[in-house]
């Protein structure tokens, strides 16, 4: 299942760093002036520069540069459990299936926000849809708690060698 995650963050990093480049360089450039705030109804109540939109390939890429640093020092972590030398592989494989899981949902995240903020910038008319955030950060929410629960059920349950 990690796999499935380290290959949906990869996909959705060059996603929206293409989504980027086609927006400001492609055929079907933005207006001089697009949003890059919108009020909780949707609707904008800040305006700036396309070139904004680079801000979302540098913030992607710097969390999943990020993200994918942390992981690869899986004995540095900090668990709210006593780990021992038969629970230790079970919580970093859980610890790191968090942290890939996470990764791929916060670049979600930022992939659907720049896109609809493109799709308002063309279409200005149609508000921006704040419908979605509340369900995406409940997502982000359940892979921590999920992730927390499994990390005590593994110090709780004997570690099969």
């Amino acid at each position: 299942m990690r796999r499935i995650a380290e290959t949906l963050s990869l996909a959705v990093l060059a996603e929206i760093l293409l989504v980027a480049a086609f927006a400001l360089y492609g055929p079907h450039r933005l207006p001089a002036l697009i949003p890059t705030h919108f009020k909780a109804a949707g609707q904008p109540d800040g305006w700036g520069s396309p070139r904004a939109l680079l801000l979302f390939p540098v913030i992607a890429s710097i969390l999943y540069l990020l993200m994918t640093w942390v992981a690869r020092y899986p004995a540095s972590f900090n668990f709210p459990v006593r780990v021992t030398p038969r629970n230790r592989k079970q919580l970093e494989a859980i610890a790191l299936s968090m942290i890939a899981w996470l990764k791929a949902e916060v670049l979600c995240i930022l992939a659907w926000v720049e896109r609809s903020g493109i799709q308002v910038a063309r279409h200005p008319q149609q508000p921006f849809s704040a419908l979605p955030m509340p369900l995406l950060i409940g997502v982000v929410f359940a892979t921590v708690f999920g992730h927390i629960a499994a990390v005590f059920r593994a110090a709780r349950t004997p570690a099969r060698l």
